[in-house]
C-alpha cells in the first residue's frame, strides 16, 4: 500500500496541473508562480538544513574508518581509509562524492535455504545502478544549460554530441534518458524486491523514486513522442531568470507536466532523503581526521560540576546502614 500510495500522489499531481493547463488555463500559475515559490523553498530550506547541520556541535573525532589509524613510524597506517590529516581527508571526501566508494563496498547478508549461517557477499549491483543515475542525471542537467543561457555554452553541444553517438532516429536519441529511466527502474524493483529493505522502506523513498521517474518520462515524452515548441519553451525560462515572466501561447502540455513535476521536487528536496546531496560535506563520520592517538580532543561540555560522592552517601545514610549490617568503608 505504500507503494499505491506514493503512485496515487504523482498520478493526482500530474492530473492536477493537466486540468489546471488544459481546461482551466492557468498556464501562469504553473509556469511563473509555483516556480517561483518552488525555488524560493528550495534555497531557504537547503540553507536552513546546512547551517542546522554546521552549527551542531561535534565535540570528538567520530569517523568511520576501516582501515590502520597512524599511530607508531614502523606501522603502516592507511592514508585514505583512516585519513589522519585534512589532505587525506580530501582524497577520503573526492572517492565518496565522485565514485561512491562506501556504497561500493556495501555488502549483502543472506542464508542459503537450509543453511543455519549467515552469508555475506558483495552487493555491486547497488553501486552501478545508484552512479549510472546520479551521472546521467548530472549529464541531463549540463545538457538543459541550453535553456538556461544565452549564447549556449560551448560544452552543452560537446555533452549532446557524446551523449547522442547513436543516431537511431529524429530527434536522436540520448543515452542517459534511457540509462537514468533503467537505474531508477532497477532502485524501485530492488526495494520491492527484497523483503528486509521493503520492510524498511517508507511512503516517501516511493514518492521521490516515482517523482524522479515521472520527470525523466515527462522529459522523453516531451523530446520523442508529443510536440513542444522549445522556442517559446527558452522564451518563457529566460524570462522568469530575468524577472520579467512571460508566458508564450502553445508551448504544449507535456512541457508544464515536467515543469511541475520538477518545481514538485525542488520544493519538496530540502524535507526529503534527497538532502544527503549536502549532508555528506558535513557528515562528521566521513569529514574529520582520525588523529586521536596524535592528538588529545578534550570535551568543551566537560565543566566541573558537583559530584555527590560515595563518602557523603554513606554518612547520609550511615546509621540505616549500620543498622542494616552493611559493611562500611569508613567507621
Amino acid at each position: 500500500m505504500r507503494v499505491v500510495y506514493s503512485f496515487v500522489a504523482v498520478m493526482v499531481l500530474v492530473a492536477a496541473v493537466s486540468l489546471g493547463v488544459s481546461a482551466l488555463g492557468m498556464t501562469t500559475l504553473f509556469g511563473v508562480v509555483l516556480p517561483y515559490a518552488a525555488v524560493t523553498v528550495f534555497l531557504v530550506g537547503i540553507l536552513y538544513r546546512v547551517l542546522k547541520w554546521a552549527s551542531s556541535p561535534v565535540p570528538f573525532r567520530i569517523p568511520t574508518v576501516c582501515g590502520q589509524q597512524k599511530s607508531l613510524p614502523w606501522i603502516k597506517s592507511s592514508f585514505l581509509e583512516s585519513p589522519h590529516n585534512n589532505l587525506g581527508v580530501l582524497g577520503r571526501m573526492a572517492l565518496e562524492i565522485l565514485t561512491f566508494r562506501s556504497l561500493l563496498r556495501n555488502t549483502k547478508v543472506e542464508r542459503p535455504a537450509g543453511g543455519r549461517r549467515m552469508v555475506f557477499g558483495n552487493n555491486q549491483l547497488l553501486w552501478l545502478g545508484a552512479i549510472a543515475f546520479h551521472y546521467c542525471l548530472l549529464v541531463i542537467l549540463l545538457r538543459h544549460f541550453r535553456f538556461f543561457t544565452e549564447p549556449v555554452p560551448f560544452f552543452v553541444a560537446i555533452l549532446q554530441d557524446v551523449d547522442g553517438f547513436m543516431q537511431i532516429w529524429a530527434p536522436r536519441l540520448y543515452m542517459t534518458g534511457v540509462v537514468v529511466v533503467a537505474a531508477l527502474g532497477y532502485l524501485f524493483v530492488r526495494r520491492i524486491w527484497n523483503p528486509q529493505l521493503r520492510y524498511l522502506s517508507l511512503p516517501s523513498d516511493y514518492f521521490a523514486l516515482f517523482l524522479l521517474l515521472g520527470i525523466t518520462l515527462s522529459g522523453d515524452l516531451m523530446r520523442y513522442v508529443f510536440k513542444v515548441d522549445v522556442v517559446k519553451a527558452k522564451e518563457l525560462v529566460m524570462s522568469l531568470l530575468r524577472f520579467q515572466p512571460t508566458v508564450p501561447d502553445g508551448i504544449g502540455l507535456i512541457f508544464y507536466v515536467h515543469l511541475f513535476l520538477v518545481t514538485v521536487l525542488l520544493a519538496y528536496f530540502p524535507v526529503s532523503k534527497l538532502m544527503h546531496m549536502g549532508g555528506i560535506f558535513l557528515s562528521p563520520t566521513r569529514n574529520l581526521a582520525n588523529n586521536s592517538r596524535a592528538k588529545r580532543h578534550i570535551n568543551p561540555w566537560d565543566y566541573p560540576v558537583h559530584v555527590h560522592t560515595y563518602q557523603e552517601w554513606e554518612d547520609d545514610f550511615r546509621d540505616k546502614l549500620i543498622a542494616a549490617e552493611i559493611p562500611l568503608d569508613k567507621e
